[in-house]
């Protein structure tokens, strides 16, 4: 499935919205919504091997570009240990 391990980040739902007209701006009457198809915004998942000093091994994660920033801030360990991926 397309979830985060660490963020939980998940598949939202949405819409593209479709526009006809010319802008107020360019000397038109207006845009107009003609159509909303539905759409999916998936998160930005990467497949990782982490080293982990402290287990002197190494760990696989799928987790969001986001979830590897936040590994880099407050630390390898602490995050994958509060996801519950190592003991």
């Amino acid at each position: 499935m397309r979830v985060c391990q660490i963020t939980g980040a998940r598949p939202s739902r949405g819409h593209t919205i479709h526009r006809r007209g010319l802008a107020k701006k360019q000397g038109g009457v207006g845009r107009h919504v003609t159509a909303m198809t539905k759409r999916s915004f998936y998160p930005n998942l990467r497949r990782k091997r982490i080293w982990v000093a402290e287990l002197s091994k190494f760990v696989e994660v799928r987790c969001t570009a986001r979830a590897l920033k936040t590994m880099a801030l407050k630390g390898t360990y602490a995050t994958l240990k509060k996801a519950g991926l190592v003991d």
